[in-house]
């Protein structure tokens, strides 16, 4: 033997030679030569994308889809895809007394959670039989379900989920049946939900008849502005408007003569003779105003006479002022 005998794979047996074996030269060749280029993965039948792609072919076979031709991509004029749909999000309510006082004020509610082994007060009583009383569902959660559901806010033990408003259309509420005068109120970059919710108090206690909100950098009805409201949320509708622009221009073609509020107005709200008209009132922010479009869609700009003490009113009183000068002229 050759080599270490105690070691194992140290002896190598007589008569071997090196080298490949007879033969075998021609075999590693072909393994050496591959297979060619791996295929795409439409081009495989055991990959989902074949899979994908024969369904498709599937589909375009059915009744009605022949004819359009192409894949779908530029030039093609095949079919578009589905728009996707954007599901408003809940609310929620956090807080004993801030739960309290939504259920005192009747604001919608999807489901009010308790924690686990709460130290109930009056407070948490009286949130648990109000929702009694409505019907409201109630669940015992952990503490850290309900931090997660609240995003951490301070909860103290009690949270309430509010469901996303159901917003009307703005042409809703053009409707020839209802009472009164058309009177519609829209907001121009309001943010406050307290000045929404006054004002939807102020459409409601001088006869109008619904509130317009952009879609985009407005305020939206929340359980706040629902508060705010004292219940006039429930009788007034709130529309909300994707082109702000666009819906005071349908309304004009309606009939309406569109006002906008302004401190450098053209017209004095006392002066205002179009009060006994159809009107769209319409009310900017307080820090800019109207916006540049929405000031050249209106009719009139009517500015409210003040004190020189007083530099201006926020979008909630100056609504009120306003809505209450054009019931007087009214009647």
């Amino acid at each position: 033997m050759a080599g270490n005998s105690k070691r194992i794979g140290a002896v190598r047996k007589t008569g071997s030679k090196k080298g490949a074996v007879v033969g075998s030269g021609g075999q590693r060749r072909k393994a050496l030569e591959g297979r060619g280029p791996t295929p795409k993965a439409v081009d495989r039948p055991n990959h989902k994308a074949h899979k994908a792609a024969a369904r498709g072919g599937q589909a375009s076979a059915r009744p009605g889809s022949a004819g359009r031709g192409g894949s779908g991509r530029s030039g093609g004029g095949g079919s578009r895809p589905a728009p996707r749909r954007t599901k408003a999000s809940s609310e929620m309510v956090a807080g004993r007394n801030s739960v309290v006082e939504a259920l005192r004020a009747a604001v919608p509610a999807a489901t009010l959670y308790v924690a686990s082994r709460i130290d109930a007060d009056d407070r948490v009583r009286e949130a648990i039989k109000l929702a009694g009383e409505r019907g409201i569902p109630m669940l015992e959660t952990p503490r850290g379900e309900l931090d997660r559901l609240t995003d951490g806010a301070v909860h103290q033990g009690l949270a309430m989920q509010v469901p996303p408003y159901a917003y009307a259309h703005p042409n809703d509420l053009i409707d020839p049946e209802a009472p009164g005068i058309p009177l519609i109120v829209a907001l121009d970059g309001i943010t406050d939900p307290r000045n929404l919710g006054a004002i939807v108090r102020s459409v409601a206690a001088f006869g109008g008849h619904g509130v317009v909100v952009p879609a985009r950098r407005s305020v939206g009805m929340t359980a706040s502005a629902w508060k705010t409201s004292a219940g006039a949320a429930a009788r007034i509708p709130v529309a909300q408007a994707t082109n702000l622009t666009r819906a005071l221009e349908d309304y004009r073609k309606a009939g309406f003569f569109v006002v906008g509020l302004d401190m450098e107005g053209d017209v004095d709200l006392p002066d205002l003779d179009l009060a006994r008209e159809p009107l769209v009132v319409v009310v900017g922010s307080e820090g800019k105003g109207l916006s540049r479009l929405v000031r050249e869609t209106c009719d009139q700009i009517v500015s409210i006479p003040m004190s020189s003490a007083v530099e201006s009113l926020n979008a909630g009183l100056a609504a009120g002022v306003t809505l209450y000068e054009i019931a007087r002229r009214r009647r």
